[in-house]
Formats: structure tokens, sequence, C-alpha cells
């Protein structure tokens, strides 16, 4: 069993940043994809980035492409999302997510294991 305990969100301002950390409770960290999602009030929960197992390949959705890194310290077992020039639109609850293998996806039901999520909102 993989435990994920997100940390770092919080409040802001728009163009603010924040920088999310994600972190497992297992070795097996760092055998899996990574990822982060979000869902706002009302909406679906969406893909925002998710990053291989070696850390060089990552994905991102359209809409923070340029803002968001998404990031991984394997020997802390650890992964980040470092949010920038942040949007009243990014407010949302955001999940950290383990994936059943190696490779990066951007499908909800790929990833095994789900943090509880941490809660962002920036104002305007």
């Amino acid at each position: 069993q993989v435990q994920l305990v997100e940390s770092g969100g919080g409040l802001v301002q728009a163009g603010d940043s924040l920088r999310l950390s994600c972190a497992a409770s297992r070795r097996t960290f760092s055998d899996r994809s990574m990822g982060w999602f979000r869902q706002a009030p009302g909406k679906e929960r969406e893909f925002v980035a998710a990053i291989n197992w070696s850390g060089k390949i990552t994905y991102y959705v359209d809409s923070v492409k340029g803002r968001f890194t998404i990031s991984r310290d394997s020997a802390k077992n650890t992964m980040y999302l470092q949010m920038n020039s942040l949007k009243p639109e990014d407010t949302a609850v955001y999940y950290c997510a383990a994936g059943r293998g190696p490779y990066p996806n951007i499908l909800a039901g790929t990833y095994a294991y789900w943090g509880q999520g941490t809660q962002v909102t920036v104002s305007s």
C-alpha cells in the first residue's frame, strides 16, 4: 500500500506562487509515475501534470503550461508542483496520485493511489 500526503496549499493572490508537495510512504514511489489532478467546486476532476518514474518525461494540461512545473525527488520519496503566476481559475483541491507503472498518463483511472487533497485558493 502506498500512502500519499499533500501539503503546501493555501490562499494566495493572483500572480503569486505556491509549491505543493506530495510525500509517499514507501520506496515504491521510485518505480511509479506520479501525477497531479485538481477539482474545482461543481466540476469534474481534471488532469494537471504528470511525471514518469525517472523525472525525465513530463506532461501538462495546456492551461498550466509555462506556469507550473512538476518534479520529483526519489531520495525523499516526494513529488512537487511549483505553481507560478497563479490565476483565480486555478482555485481547486489539488490531489497527487501514484501511477500503476512507470509511464505517465493523463487519465485518472490509470492511477492506483491518491492523496487526500490540499486546497488552493487564488483571489483576484
